[in-house]
Formats: C-alpha cells, structure tokens, sequence
C-alpha cells in the first residue's frame, strides 16, 4: 500500500511540476510573455484582468499541490 501511495505523489509531483512550467510561462509581464504568443486579442474578449487573476490562481494551486507533493515524498522515502 505504501509502494500505491509513493507511486502516486510522484505521478501528482510531475504533473503539478508540469503545469506550473506551463502557468508560470503563461503569465503576462512586462514583456507580455508567452500568453501574447497565442493571439492577444483573445485575451481581451475575456477581459484581461480577469483572465491573469484566474491564470494566478490555477498557479498557486498547482504550487501549493507541488509543495504537499514534495513533502509527502519526503516522508514516504525516508527509512
């Protein structure tokens, strides 16, 4: 049982790693990012502002997911 629970933290480890590559990526900076890449005008039919809040969001939860991830695998290694 142990071996599931290990297996799966490192599965939720890469996949939040992976999408928090991608939601980092995305966020619009000074330079406008990546975001502007995939047609800037499409933002703005959304509303912008709402769109890097809900981007921010999603982020942090991928973060925080990450985070948990790291540490349940800490305790699951460890001997």
């Amino acid at each position: 049982m142990r071996d599931i629970v290990k297996y799966l933290a490192l599965v939720l480890n890469v996949v939040s790693m992976l999408a928090m590559i991608v939601g980092i990526l995305l966020h619009s900076g000074r330079g406008g990012g990546l975001s502007d890449m995939f047609g800037g005008g499409g933002g703005a039919a959304l509303g912008s502002a709402a769109a890097e809040k809900n981007l921010n969001r999603i982020t942090t939860v991928f973060a925080l997911i990450w985070i948990f991830t790291v540490i349940a695998l800490g305790f699951l290694l460890a001997v």
